[in-house]
């Protein structure tokens, strides 16, 4: 087989397969809640509206509660992404886009849980 051939099936190969860098969702459940990979709790926020495809959380928002990136990520449900007002792709769980809390600072932590009775750790 010619190199060329080869090339072309590589590259055929990647196409097909959606993206050479498509990771798969950077959250998992433990102990009832949702955590990233590196066991960081996961939040929600009351004034997201579920399935409108958007965050209310923006600006100095943002910065107390990242939101969790869906770039480059391969997304299924009960996860989909939204498009922030920036432009970029952040994760969501059954419509609700997802966060961390700037304050939590080691695995397992969950100061954010129930914040001003809008934030909240995600159960399942």
């Amino acid at each position: 087989m010619k190199l060329s051939h080869i090339v072309l099936s590589a590259v055929a190969a990647v196409v097909l397969s959606g993206s050479a860098y498509a990771q798969s969702v950077p959250v998992k459940k433990a102990d009832g809640i949702l955590v990233t990979t590196s066991g960081m709790t996961v939040y929600t926020f009351d004034k997201d509206v579920a399935d409108s495809g958007k965050s209310a959380c923006n600006g100095p928002c943002a910065t107390a509660w990242p939101p969790i990136s869906a770039k480059d990520v391969k997304v299924s449900a009960p996860y989909s992404v939204v498009t922030r007002d920036d432009g970029s792709p952040q994760l969501a769980y059954k419509g609700k886009p997802l966060y961390l809390f700037a304050s939590d600072k080691k695995a397992g932590d969950r100061t954010g849980d129930n914040f001003k009775d809008i934030w909240h750790v995600v159960k399942d």
